[in-house]
């Protein structure tokens, strides 16, 4: 199916309670950074940032399928887009940090989703991959608006840009592959579905072009985010929710891992991004169990469950559970160790009884 961009809210990888949480906390500037970084995302909820670029006016995409097409622009500290092109495929580096490793990442992206799945780019059909950094003033978030990636610098003290870590840029591009695939709804279960599958396929890019075996993996999203003030590994561990961190500002990572832990909450729309923990542990627990290389067995379930036509776009965890312990009989068979490795997963964090 194909989901409207106009109706998918801008989908960030910093969750706000973090930055609430430095407001609290945070020395004078780091107040400052996060306070205006959240303002900057109130303002794209509430329709007044730079609008999406029309379908008419992007860029060419790739006409040749396992070939991208990347165009990196810099925002220059404004909150612009896209903003002015500084580098697109085929050229040569520009010496800005920044640019070049969103060049990098996505080509890295691009790779895992054609190499594994066949998938020419977003939207199957050579879409661009457009990324802009340099997006406002020590802004600490990325995201993904429906057309294209943005990426803040970070406020340098806790935070680096968010270039840095190719799970990040992998992060945002998923949200546009789901967005086109499925239209989950950002809110509540399905929501924190739509933000798993993101960090499901951001740690299987990276898994991927480190050519780490599930064993080998770390299962931490972010790590290259963090500078050394912060007491913590990453914002988010698919194999431990809610020991990423443990911070005197940030807090402590608040992810469960279990539904007995399931979180109620109208914040961050419904906790997305922290009910996203429980099946995040149940992907890494099919991978660990199954072992080999998680973009295998478990991605291609995974995979198949997003292209799956009854994934409803307000689904649960029960109904997306059952779906990929359906898709795992279809593509191995329902006597496969690959049934009973996702079902027992399910299992092991309180979704299937």
């Amino acid at each position: 199916m194909t989901i409207s961009r106009l109706r998918t809210p801008r989908q960030g990888f910093m969750p706000p309670f973090v930055l609430e949480r430095i407001i609290e906390r945070g020395g004078a500037r780091l107040q400052a950074c996060a306070r205006q970084t959240l303002n900057a995302d109130h303002g794209f909820r509430a329709g007044r940032a730079p609008a999406p670029v029309a379908d008419e006016a992007l860029p060419a995409g790739s006409p040749t399928p396992g070939e991208p097409a990347r165009y990196v622009y810099s925002a220059e500290q404004r909150q612009v887009l896209p903003g002015t092109l500084m580098r697109e495929e085929g050229q040569g580096a520009t010496n800005d940090p920044a640019v070049d490793e969103a060049y990098r990442w996505l080509g890295a992206t691009y790779r895992f989703y054609w190499e594994v799945f066949e998938r020419h780019s977003i939207d199957r059909q050579g879409m661009p991959l457009l990324g802009t950094v340099h997006y406002g003033q020590d802004y600490e978030n990325a995201f993904w608006n429906g057309t294209q990636m943005v990426f803040g610098d970070g406020d340098g003290e806790l935070f680096n840009r968010f270039t840095a870590a190719l799970d990040v840029v992998a992060h945002e591009l998923a949200h546009g592959v789901t967005e086109r695939d499925a239209g989950l709804i950002y809110a509540g279960q399905s929501g924190a579905l739509n933000e798993s599958l993101s960090d499901v396929f951001g740690s299987l890019t990276k898994q991927y072009h480190l050519g780490h075996s599930a064993a080998e993996a770390d299962w931490l999203i972010g790590a290259e985010l963090l500078t050394e003030r912060v007491q913590g590994r990453a914002l988010r561990s698919m194999a431990a929710p809610g020991t990423a961190y443990d911070d005197p500002v940030l807090g402590q990572d608040p992810q469960p891992g279990h539904m007995t832990d399931y979180v109620e909450t109208e914040s961050d729309n419904g906790g997305v991004h922290i009910n996203s923990g429980i099946p995040n542990r149940a992907f890494h627990l099919t991978a660990t169990t199954l072992g080999g290389y998680a973009w295998k067995a478990p991605g291609r379930i995974w995979y198949d469950t997003l292209q799956d036509r009854r994934l409803t776009r307000d689904i649960d965890f029960v109904g997306f559970a059952t779906l990929t312990v359906d898709n795992a009989d279809q593509r191995f068979g329902s006597r496969s160790r690959e049934v009973e490795a996702v079902r027992e997963a399910w299992h092991g964090v309180g979704v299937l009884s």
